[in-house]
């Protein structure tokens, strides 16, 4: 014998009763049926709603005014162009004020060790200027090696008294003579 199961049983013993697939309302507990239902108000569940709204049967007879309000577009006018920078003030720069760095005369310089120890500590000054400066030097008693800012001309100062032998220079501002 073949087992069946308890659900294929319960379907085998509805099919031999004749009521599985009859139309017959389903019977729910306290006897109410499934059928469709009648509301309170005498319509039917299926009708597509439920109470109708509120509808005043008297004419008031106001008719409300619709205010709108229009928005203007309300254009700026623009004080400088991205394009032309402000300027707040003008700047003045002035130029630093220029010294004359002097080699001065001495009798007692070796124009080896003074044109050496110029072309080195001056920057911008090689051999034939040194040594033209250093003759010029010995000539008139003094004579200019060049133009600077205050603060190189006295380092250039500085470092020529700081040789070994010394070599004597002068700073002077650039109107002086």
């Amino acid at each position: 014998m073949t087992r069946l199961t308890a659900s294929a049983l319960l379907l085998l013993s509805a099919i031999s009763a004749g009521n599985a697939f009859t139309a017959t309302p389903a019977v729910r507990p306290f006897g109410v049926t499934a059928g469709p239902l009648k509301m309170a108000f005498g319509k039917d569940s299926d009708s597509g709603g439920g109470a109708a709204l509120a509808k005043p049967k008297v004419n008031i007879g106001q008719k409300t005014a619709l205010v709108t309000e229009t928005k203007q577009k309300v254009s700026y006018k623009k004080k400088n162009k991205p394009a032309e920078p402000v300027q707040r003030r003008e700047e003045d720069f002035q130029d630093a004020p220029m010294y004359k760095v002097m080699l001065l005369e001495d009798d007692g310089y070796d124009i080896g060790h003074v044109v050496d120890r110029m072309c080195a500590i001056i920057e911008d000054m090689d051999e034939d200027q040194a040594s033209t400066v250093f003759q010029q030097a010995q000539q008139e008693g003094k004579a200019m090696c060049g133009k600077y800012p205050m603060e190189i001309a006295e380092l250039y100062k500085e470092q020529l008294l700081r040789s070994d032998p010394m070599i004597f220079s002068d700073i002077l501002e650039e109107n002086e003579n």
